[in-house]
């Protein structure tokens, strides 16, 4: 019991006090690393301030973190996180697959290095099997569309594709899964608070009961979401929620998106919003403009506005629309600094 004592006071000396939040959202655009300097100016032009920077292939380095945001500065831009594909969605980690402990190796360092960089976030996903979808349709005016129909549906992630009744063989139970994320939690957890990083953990997409054989219980759900950041314990895991996703969930996330926004708020725990739209809950549902589906848009962000959200927030998903490659999410940017503003005038009016 001494040695327990004696580590864990080691643990919580290393630990670095989380920097609060400063007011307001901070509405931030999404790039990748290649992006030109003429769209830095247009995002500057659009009157946002931050950005979410999107590495490739072996480029999750400190020496690159500090490139990119050395980079965003020069175009007076923050960095608020950067992202890689091999940061999430790892199914070594959620299946308890050979090599498990390499890939949480690797995570570790890349916090660590996000933390050295003065990058206070990154977001982290959960899923086994990939993001489901089936063939693009049309939205609005026949803009192109990522489409979930059960029947049709594939993963895909990282150049892989899963399908059929048994993605990976065989059905995992889902007390096993609770096992394999408890596992991985309890090693992250006190790297992010050594190193200052918040984690928000995104919502399965899309959020249905099981897919492939592996069900999507523990970030699929209100409840699932609150006993895994019990299980995490940590001030430093937390919730990204892709309001998209848990609109594709509807009644069986257990709370609408406006009741799981002012919860996880009220917990301390919301960190960033993917604000999107879609047409309807699962088992069928199309990707939409930003004010063309079936959730009130203003609504969530006067709910935000209401829970003092001081985390960071981005159009995601955007569907394509005609003229210039940026007009889909030059439209979604502006809807949304639009409707903050109005929000932020209704309540102070």
């Amino acid at each position: 019991m001494a040695g327990l004592a004696a580590g864990l006071s080691a643990t919580a000396a290393a630990a670095k006090p989380l920097a609060p939040l400063t007011p307001g959202i901070k509405i931030s655009m999404q790039v990748g690393e290649e992006v030109t300097d003429d769209d830095l100016a247009w995002i500057r032009q659009m009157g946002i301030d931050y950005l979410n920077v999107q590495t490739g292939k072996g480029r999750a380095t400190l020496d690159n973190f500090q490139a990119i945001k050395a980079r965003a500065a020069s175009a007076g831009l923050q960095v608020w996180n950067i992202s890689n594909n091999d940061n999430r969605n790892i199914e070594e980690v959620t299946l308890n697959l050979p090599g498990r402990d390499a890939k949480i190796a690797w995570l570790k360092q890349y916090i660590r290095d996000t933390g050295k960089a003065g990058i206070g976030y990154i977001t982290y996903a959960h899923m086994a099997n990939g993001i489901w979808s089936s063939a693009t349709e049309k939205t609005r005016g026949g803009g192109t569309a990522r489409a979930f129909r059960l029947e049709t549906a594939k993963g895909t992630w990282n150049g892989k594709t899963y399908e059929g009744a048994l993605t990976h063989g065989r059905k995992y139970s889902k007390e096993e899964l609770w096992d394999n994320y408890t596992y991985f939690i309890r090693e992250i957890a006190p790297v992010a608070e050594e190193a200052g990083v918040r984690i928000g953990i995104h919502p399965d997409d899309p959020p249905v009961p099981e897919l492939g054989g592996i069900p999507r219980h523990i970030f699929g759900t209100y409840d699932g979401y609150v006993k895994a950041l019990e299980i995490a314990n940590s001030p430093n895991i937390g919730v990204c929620l892709c309001c998209g996703t848990w609109m594709e969930g509807g009644k069986s996330m257990g709370k609408d998106v406006f009741e799981a926004a002012r919860g996880f708020a009220k917990m301390g725990k919301l960190w960033k919003i993917h604000f999107r739209n879609v047409t309807a809950p699962q088992p069928y549902f199309v990707e939409t403009y930003i004010d063309g589906g079936y959730t009130d848009m203003y609504k969530l962000m006067r709910t935000l506005v209401d829970v003092d959200f001081r985390g960071n927030l981005i159009a995601d998903h955007v569907p394509a629309m005609s003229g210039a490659r940026q007009s889909g999410w030059a439209y979604s940017m502006g809807y949304i600094r639009a409707l903050y503003q109005a929000a932020l005038a209704e309540k102070k009016g």
